[in-house]
């Protein structure tokens, strides 16, 4: 079994001093719950040899594969606007890249293996029922078509993990494009470590963006890429109403992966002032401050470059380097805005040839109506398939007031094109708007049966649902249907440290 891990550690071999060597804690009972057998086939493992006692072994951190060189990466963050120079992986452990079917390099990690010295005082460990929340809301994303990690398996450990009551332990394995932060760079940058720093940009761009290690501005093109991929990124998470909780710098990726499923939710009730997290007491991680947050972690990163960019004591140089991050900055809303824009037009069914300022009024409009109304966000998009089809009545049904949506359905009908296609409209709508999404109290029950009744049969029937997020004709209704707006109102996420 060992040898199914081809490993290929680069982070490792190539950046001594960005890490600390590492080992998981021992757990007394390892048990296997969940092992995600086509990200294991994807990855070129034995997913047959990886199932009972021995899997649960290793994946509980009791055993490491051959080749496996685990270690703490070191970064730093910006958590809720305050600077942490110092963070790293203190209840996570890379264990090693391995190159995929695809040739695709991928880190293999773990996540709540245990105490490391980036740990400050947590007990390094994971429970249940968050490692199993990963698993749920990443291979969400993943059906959706949202770049995001995923969770190759979960290992319950046997031991009580203490938080305000004990509960059930567990290590998640994750697996990532890279872990790559732009904390990562915050951390060599706060400390003036420019030859590190170097380092990781030219490691960073050998990663993910080979293309550009001949560049001759290879970190303000690194600045470009990550600003591009963040822009697709957080329009496509605005257009299935998702909403991250927790956008530190430290969970804004460098490869553009959704990364870190703490507090995080999917909106019903369509308002931009959505929050579910337990600590954004401000709202500043709200749905609609989403796009406002990754300008605010780029600009971040954008600093740690400088000093790759620019002599600190050339005065027309830092001017200079200055003045290009600050254009890229400013380019991200337009970037954003044109992303979304895209989804957007896909979502109304409207085709290529739509005037974007049309197409942007009528989505502008469409959101407020689904604001004053409270309508549902997945469900309004997923029935304006059914109303391109020729049947608004379940659409209608959704608005208490439905005089305004009659109006604006004139509009967007005129723009629709030719009625005789109206048929591959819907069905394209249907291929974009999801019929199911982690609805919150789906959410809660699974992960409740599972922590407290050692029952997975409501996490396994919700994860078959949503790895099929676009089928209505075989997903159950029950897993569409909103939770009550009492339930709604008042629902919390915690970070599930």
């Amino acid at each position: 079994m060992n040898a199914a891990f081809r490993f290929d550690n680069t982070y490792a071999r190539e950046l001594p001093g960005f890490y600390v060597a590492w080992k998981p804690a021992p757990a007394p009972a390892p048990r296997l719950l969940y092992l995600n057998h086509g990200l294991a086939d994807e990855l070129g493992l034995d997913a047959a040899a990886l199932q009972g006692p021995a899997g649960a072994a290793l994946f509980a951190g009791n055993t490491l594969p051959d080749g496996a060189e685990p270690i703490a990466q070191a970064y730093a963050g910006h958590q809720f606007g305050g600077f942490s120079p110092q963070l790293g992986d203190g209840r996570a452990l890379l264990l090693g890249e391995l190159l995929d079917r695809q040739g695709r390099r991928r880190d293999i990690a773990f996540k709540g293996s245990g105490r490391t010295p980036f740990s400050r005082g947590g007990d390094g460990k994971a429970a249940v029922g968050p490692m199993l929340r990963e698993v749920l809301i990443g291979e969400a994303m993943h059906a959706l078509g949202i770049p995001t990690t995923r969770a190759l398996a979960v290992a319950a450990t046997g031991e009580a993990v203490r938080r305000e009551t004990p509960l059930p332990g567990a290590v998640l394995t994750r697996v990532a494009a890279s872990h790559l932060r732009v904390g990562t760079f915050q951390f060599f940058a706060a400390r003036g470590e420019r030859e590190r720093l170097a380092q990781l940009a030219d490691y960073a761009i050998a990663r993910h963006d080979p293309a550009l290690a001949g560049d001759p501005e290879r970190p303000l093109a690194l600045l470009r890429a990550v600003a591009a991929r963040q822009a697709a990124l957080i329009a496509q998470w605005m257009n299935v109403g998702f909403i991250h909780g927790v956008m530190n710098t430290d969970n804004m990726t460098i490869s553009g992966e959704t990364i870190d499923y703490g507090p995080c939710a999917f909106m019903e009730a369509y308002d931009p002032a959505a929050v579910f997290s337990s600590i954004d007491h401000g709202g500043r991680y709200a749905y609609g401050n989403q796009p406002l947050i990754a300008r605010w972690n780029l600009a971040r990163l954008a600093e740690t470059l400088l000093p790759l960019m620019a002599d600190g004591d050339d005065e027309a140089q830092v001017q200079r380097a200055v003045a290009q991050v600050t254009e890229v900055i400013d380019a991200f809303p337009a970037l954003h805005a044109a992303a979304l824009l895209q989804g957007q037009r896909a979502k109304l069914g409207l085709d290529a040839g739509a005037d974007d300022d049309a197409v942007r009024a009528l989505a502008d409009d469409w959101l407020t109506l689904l604001h004053a109304q409270a309508v549902d966000f997945t469900l309004g998009w997923r029935r304006l398939a059914d109303a391109a089809a020729g049947d608004a009545a379940p659409l209608r049904a959704l608005f208490a007031e439905p005089a305004a949506l009659d109006a604006w359905l004139v509009r967007w009908q005129a723009r629709a094109g030719d009625p005789a296609d109206a048929a591959e409209r819907a069905a394209r709508m249907r291929r974009v708007n999801p019929w199911v999404i982690p609805r919150n109290h789906r959410v809660e029950e699974a992960l409740a049966a599972a922590s407290d009744d050692d029952d997975l049969g409501p996490f396994e029937r919700l994860l078959d649902a949503l790895s099929r997020p676009y089928d209505e004709t075989t997903t159950p209704a029950a897993y569409a249907e909103p939770a009550p707006a009492a339930v709604t109102a008042c629902y919390r996420t915690f970070c599930g440290t």
